[in-house]
């Protein structure tokens, strides 16, 4: 409640700030800096685009794939972009169904997130065919009980009901623009302002309707969060491979997704704060409810992982301990305890208790829990891979064209959010506004 009084005391102090804060970006020029790192971005993403035509050129044997290993880097890239796009539903979606107030400052950049990395997720899977034409046979010829096919059913779901639930969070902002931007804005931005606005002039008809329309799709959404990391988990557990055949994969990709969802929330709100000045809206109280549910996440994430390892151990078939002990101490030993470090112990001792620099701890558990997430990604996809038999141990490691598809990726990803931030407000102005009358 602290945070609602304090959103709804600036919003008395300052008036019209808060839409005068959010439209502002919007109005002025990008500065040379900003348009230097979106260059460089853009650059990064090209080599990866380069990267990705050579290996069409010369065939998967531009990589470090091959016998046993055949699902490496791009696999993993899959899941952890995947798990990244959970941050707009997990904060946006479930949180309103519960009715969290806190969350109204970050939802609109949690959507954001969630919009301009499922790309990524999706077409990283492509290029991991190797022939990206081979994806066609998943709808010609599909094959009802594979678990691929879920996977690509559920991700295109989830792809279009993600997309239709930040448009509707978007309209009455999208109407603030139409109204309040000025002529330094293009006409084809206030075109597009006008269009997609809907008309919308915040009748009270309208508003019952926005609301009835976000309830429905934060109900569905929360369905398809569970279900599409589930799926994704389901493609590996339901192979009889050792390490990967295993009853609570499904639940563990569920809350690994959600905690790395946070985590990269937490890691750019405190850049967006910083960068956009919205120190009024984006409280230190803001700061803590993310702080203290990210904390929580990090707990499960760790009783789930200590969960897994008890059993493998306790079970003791020959082959998964074979898996096991290459991660503990064998050659995966560094992405292991590298998961181990970076997801539970550097996150749980900064975000245990309230610090004085909160928005530095928020920051660094971010970065920390999504290098984890991808090594943990790692640790889950190759090891399995490398050690198929008893009998027989494969070798794997990344080329340079992997690693520079991955960079190439990361930086898409990256300026695309960017861009979006260019065209829509940062802020969900009229949800802000609504927490604070409710308080």
């Amino acid at each position: 409640m602290s945070q609602i009084m304090e959103t709804s005391r600036a919003a008395d102090l300052s008036g019209n700030k808060l839409e005068e804060a959010v439209l502002r970006p919007l109005e002025k020029k990008p500065t040379r800096g900003q348009d230097a790192l979106l260059l460089a971005l853009a650059l990064i993403f090209l080599i990866g685009l380069g990267a990705w035509a050579r290996q069409l050129a010369w065939g998967l044997s531009a990589t470090g794939l091959g016998v046993p290993v055949f699902w490496g880097v791009y696999i993993v890239n899959f899941i952890f972009f995947i798990g990244i796009s959970h941050a707009g539903t997990l904060l946006s979606a479930i949180l309103r169904i519960v009715k969290a107030q806190w969350r109204a400052p970050f939802t609109r950049l949690a959507e954001m997130i969630t919009i301009t990395s499922i790309p990524f997720a999706a077409t990283c899977v492509i290029v991991d065919m190797g022939r990206p034409e081979r994806f066609l046979n998943v709808l010609l010829y599909p094959h009802f009980t594979s678990p691929i096919l879920w996977d690509v059913c559920c991700i295109t779901t989830y792809i279009i009901m993600s997309s239709l639930y930040f448009y509707t969070a978007l309209i009455p902002d999208l109407a603030l623009c139409r109204d309040r931007l000025g002529s330094g804005v293009s006409p084809w931005r206030k075109d597009f302002y006008r269009i997609s606005s809907l008309e919308w002039t915040g009748t009270e008809t309208q508003k019952r309707v926005h609301h009835l329309i976000m309830t429905v799709l934060s109900i569905v959404l929360l369905a398809l969060v569970i279900s599409v990391h589930t799926n994704v988990g389901f493609v590996f557990g339901m192979t009889i491979k050792p390490g990967w055949h295993t009853a609570v994969i499904g639940p563990y990709f569920v809350i690994g997704a959600a905690l790395q969802g946070l985590g990269v929330l937490g890691l750019i709100a405190i850049f967006v704060r910083w960068f956009f000045r919205l120190h009024t809206w984006l409280t230190e109280t803001h700061l803590d409810s993310l702080r203290q549910f990210t904390l929580a996440l990090t707990c499960f994430w760790g009783y789930f992982t200590g969960v897994e390892i008890l059993t493998t151990f306790y079970g003791h078939a020959p082959a998964e301990m074979q898996v096991l002990w290459s991660k503990i101490s064998g050659p995966f030993w560094w992405c292991f305890w590298g998961m181990i470090l970076f997801c539970f112990v550097i996150p749980f001792v900064l975000l245990a208790f309230k610090p004085l620099r909160l928005s530095s701890v928020l920051a660094l558990s971010g970065f920390s829990i999504n290098l984890g997430m991808w090594l943990e990604r790692y640790s889950i996809v190759v090891p399995s891979g490398a050690n198929p038999f008893v009998s027989f141990v494969g070798r794997y490691w990344p080329s340079l064209t992997e690693w520079l598809i991955t960079a190439g990726w990361v930086a898409g990803f990256l300026m695309l959010l960017l861009l979006f931030m260019r065209i829509f407000p940062i802020l969900t102005v009229w949800e802000i506004e609504e927490s604070a009358e409710h308080s």
